[in-house]
């Protein structure tokens, strides 16, 4: 030994940082699908996906287009930790069923092959969630969520319904970003389907 003193370097401290979650909210559209994601540290982030068809589209353009555009939103959701989708509405007799059908078990596929917690929830639970009422208009629905979320960027109704997704994934993750709701909005989450 040279007399020189050995000090161990001292055992560092484990600290646990609290694991920050990602919340998205999707309210699928052929023409304009509102994207809405929710940071636990408090960012939000919205936005609207457009897609443009024509009547003259042929069977293969009609589905480039749905593959495209369902490529755009499974990379838009799958940084999160759970996706709340919108349902299906069974009784909408106007646009694109079943193209808009397809557009909806794509993305479902796609964020399923992700592995993603994914929720399903129907158009009059978001209603419901945001406005207490699940026979709300999306006016309606667009009015509260700029009201209640103040920071949220919504600019459309898409935007918000998308929004009102990710705060009911939230929620069901027991991360809530409001404070309180009122019940008649909180029975909304009887409708959850995962």
């Amino acid at each position: 030994m040279s007399g020189i003193p050995i000090f161990a370097d001292p055992v560092p401290e484990i600290v646990q940082v609290p694991i920050r979650r990602r919340y998205v909210g999707l309210d699928l559209s052929l023409t304009a699908t509102g994207i809405a994601i929710i940071d636990e540290d408090g960012t939000y982030t919205t936005r609207t996906l457009p897609s443009k068809g024509t009547k003259a589209a042929t069977l293969r353009d009609r589905g480039v287009r749905l593959h495209n555009l369902t490529a755009d939103i499974v990379i838009a959701a799958c940084t999160a930790d759970i996706v709340c989708i919108e349902a299906p509405a069974y009784g909408q007799t106007t646009g694109s069923h079943h193209d808009r059908s397809g557009l909806w078990w794509l993305v479902v596929d796609a964020l399923q092959d992700e592995d993603l917690e994914l929720i399903e929830i129907t158009p009059q639970a978001v209603k419901k969630y945001a406005t207490g009422k699940g026979n709300a208009g999306k006016d309606a629905v667009l009015a509260s969520v700029i009201r209640r979320y103040d920071a949220a960027p919504v600019e459309s109704n898409d935007e918000a319904d998308a929004f009102v997704l990710a705060a009911i994934a939230a929620r069901l993750d027991g991360r809530p970003i409001e404070e309180s709701l009122p019940q008649p909005h909180l029975d909304a989450l009887k409708a959850v389907n995962r």
